[in-house]
């Protein structure tokens, strides 16, 4: 199995994963959800994923806009 960063697989986070990585409760992830407005995200049968570059480019995007404006 190679460490290359390149051929990683994204890794694949639950609502409640995610939500501990954003600090927000779940509730507000799923709000964001219903919304369109949150992080981008995906069904995996009845599971609500999240990949974690997602994550971590919609933080970036908000930290950009709050600089922006």
């Amino acid at each position: 199995m190679s460490d290359d960063p390149a051929r990683r697989e994204p890794e694949l986070l639950t609502i409640t994963e995610a939500a501990e990585l954003l600090r927000a409760p779940v509730a507000t992830l799923r709000y964001w959800r219903h919304l369109g407005t949150g992080p981008r995200s995906f069904r995996l049968g009845r599971r609500v994923l999240y990949r974690r570059d997602d994550l971590q480019a919609w933080v970036e995007q908000q930290l950009s806009r709050g600089a922006a404006g």
